[in-house]
């Protein structure tokens, strides 16, 4: 496996064309199964099921001594498996269809990995799809997981390119591999904070349109809503830099939705001409703004989220006719902006095309609700006295609000939940609100996204989860523009079955806390969770979202802000060149005269003993001297000769220095 030449010193030279020891083999392909782990749980089954079978005969071949398949049979399973892929989806091109491919080449390549070469290509195959791993997920958890693989992978590099490697030492390898990339370390850290940074996101590529992301969607059938309010997971986070405003006006809007066919709400429309208009006055804001700062998780559409209504645009998107935050291209990374809102504001006149597309109604559906309204117009009564009626309603009348309400009619749905069932979720109230205003002739339009948001006092921000998913309306009025309505907060609390949502509008404190079943346990779980969001808002803060804009930040809190792209650069060479340096010279100052750790180590030993009067005379052997040692001290007895075995191993047996680590700890750790 290895060949030697000998100058003034015998070195080692590794044979690329050589045979790979079994036991690099193994912690390979262990490794490497943990590398691919992640991308077969994102892989069609067929894809999954081929990539175990390969690794499963790879493993065989090492241990059942089977042959390796033929260049023929190679050829075949490669063309067929490249050709099914492109069947899969169509392109090779993004980074679903580009990784898969990748993954099914890394499998095809152990069956052909027979040299040191061979694994070599492999290995750093393998760091590549890791790194490819992280474009599909950021989290903490994660990452972690990724930086084990590196270390397994780590570990098999060791064991690959190490004389006479063996499983039985496998913890020596896996300190070795360890000590490596810990020593990376503080350069990553240099380039990471240092190198300098392009707009957007350190992590970003394309990904795949069609994934399922809990969230809201652009359009809204009635009972949609419910599939996401028990949901956990985080739509975005908040960070304020201004008091923030009252649990009552936190409305962050989201899609408004337009056009209806009787039971289904959409987006803009076409026919109705309003993409790319933008608002015939501006708006009119008074009283203080609102400084925040929104963290927001990837849903794969281009919608933003922020308080009603937003003044100060961030760069990366635009307000549209209805005043809908848009970003230029789908979310589908961590994304961080800076806005200000004003909760007071007046949006004055209104396009007629804009007017025209609030009144719209499919014809001959929801009879009732269209006689309703028609008999409140028939009152002369004003726009607001319309809309106090239709409140009043929900208020007075045994409306119900409940997160499970029943199945309507495909039919006429607002018909029998205003008529019939009277139970139902803020879908179900503001698309009736609007239906009425829109057959009382008075513009409306649905607005979506979240209301309200639970307060992490350990990272001082607002989260706000999808099970904060909400509903409202929007009315237009003569003088006063758009104005919000929200039909599902007349309901009164004692006909609100879940007392969260009495709470929702009046508190940010979170559910746990509520009620009567706040107990210490809920307490210490509500505090642990709470902690556990705020390093996973560091961590999309710092690592996931450091972009230039925060490198500047942070630049910025070293003194070190008006520093240029080149000079970034050139402090980061400096940088590394002197870390190195220190490290070299610490090397060096270490280093005894001999140059071998093990003799540098017996001479500690035997330093030690002749401190207290017993020295070894230059004739005495490894084994003299400790039987004068063990008869002068027999109470260490067994620590003698335990650190003269390991030294007389290691001086004379090349094969065991992977316990020479060992025998240092033993040499400090004796004291006579």
């Amino acid at each position: 496996m290895y060949f030697r030449r000998k100058k003034n010193k015998e070195t080692k030279y590794r044979d690329d064309q050589a045979e790979p020891p079994h036991s690099g083999i193994i912690w390979l392909l262990g490794a490497l199964l943990l590398v691919i782990i992640p991308h077969l749980l994102r892989l069609p089954l067929w894809m999954s099921a081929s990539c175990f079978i390969i690794i499963t005969w790879r493993i065989l071949v090492e241990y059942k001594h089977w042959p390796l398949p033929s260049a023929f049979v190679k050829l075949v399973i490669t063309l067929g498996l490249v050709a099914i892929t492109y069947y899969q989806f169509h392109t090779f091109n993004g980074l679903a269809p580009g990784s898969a491919l990748l993954t099914i080449m890394l499998c095809l390549k152990l069956l052909e990995m027979k040299t040191i070469r061979d694994t070599m290509v492999v290995v750093f195959l393998g760091y590549f799809l890791i790194a490819v791993s992280f474009l599909f997920d950021q989290s903490i958890l994660f990452g972690f997981y990724l930086f084990s693989v590196v270390l397994a992978l780590t570990t098999a590099l060791v064991i690959l390119n190490h004389p006479q490697a063996s499983t039985s030492h496998h913890k020596y390898y896996l300190n070795l591999a360890s000590s490596m990339l810990l020593q990376a370390i503080p350069l990553m850290l240099i380039m990471f904070v240092l190198f300098p940074r392009i707009s957007g996101p350190l992590w970003s590529l394309p990904k795949n349109k069609t994934s399922a992301i809990i969230g809201l969607n652009d359009q809204m059938n009635i009972g949609e809503i419910t599939q996401i309010a028990g949901s956990e997971e985080v739509a975005f986070r908040v960070k304020f830099n201004s008091p923030p405003p009252s649990a009552k006006d936190l409305y962050w809007r989201g899609p408004v939705l337009w056009y209806t066919n009787g039971r289904r709400w959409q987006g803009v429309h076409d026919q109705f001409q309003l993409h790319n208009l933008t608002p015939k006055e501006p708006i009119a804001f008074s009283g203080e703004g609102i400084d925040y700062t929104v963290t927001l998780q990837p849903h794969q559409k281009k919608w933003l989220f922020a308080l009603d209504l937003p003044k100060d645009i961030p760069d990366i998107a635009k307000l549209g006719i209805d005043y809908q935050l848009l970003a230029e291209t789908p979310v589908t990374n961590v994304t961080r902006y800076s806005i200000t809102s004003y909760p007071q504001y007046t949006t004055g006149d209104a396009w007629p095309f804009v007017l025209q597309a609030g009144l719209q109604l499919p014809d001959h559906r929801n009879p009732k609700t269209r006689a309703l309204a028609s008999q409140w117009s028939q009152q002369s009564l004003k726009p607001q006295q319309i809309v106090n009626k239709a409140l009043a309603l929900f208020r007075e009348q045994p409306y119900f609000y409940t997160r499970t309400p029943p199945a309507l009619s495909s039919h006429d749905p607002i018909d029998e939940f205003l008529f019939t069932s009277r139970r139902g979720f803020c879908e179900h109230y503001a698309a009736s609100f609007v239906t009425l205003m829109r057959a009382a002739s008075i513009p409306a339009r649905v607005v979506t996204g979240y209301q309200g948001g639970e307060f992490n006092p350990m990272g001082d921000y607002l989260i706000v989860r999808q099970s904060r998913a909400h509903a409202w309306a929007e009315v237009w009025l003569e003088h006063q523009g758009w104005v919000r309505v929200d039909p599902t907060a007349a309901i009164p609390n004692e006909r609100v079955e879940s007392f969260v949502d009495t709470q929702r509008f009046l508190t940010i404190i979170p559910e746990q806390l509520m009620g009567n079943h706040s107990t210490w346990v809920t307490q210490q779980l509500l505090q642990l969770r709470n902690s556990w969001d705020a390093v996973n808002h560091e961590w999309n803060q710092w690592v996931i979202g450091y972009g230039s804009d925060r490198q500047l930040q942070l630049l910025d809190k070293l003194g070190l802000g008006k520093l240029t792209a080149q000079q970034l650069i050139i402090m980061m060479i400096v940088l590394i060149a002197a870390l190195i340096t220190s490290t070299l010279i610490y090397l060096l100052v270490q280093r005894k005269s001999t140059g071998d750790p093990v003799s540098d180590g017996y001479n500690l030993f035997c330093n030690k003993l002749s401190g207290i009067g017993i020295t070894r005379q230059p004739w005495q052997g490894p084994q003299d001297y400790n039987e004068l040692a063990c008869r002068q001290l027999p109470h260490l007895k067994q620590k003698i000769n335990t650190i003269t075995q390991y030294y007389i191993a290691l001086r004379y047996s090349p094969t065991k220095r992977y316990q020479t680590e060992k025998f240092i700890q033993l040499v400090k750790r004796f004291k006579p």
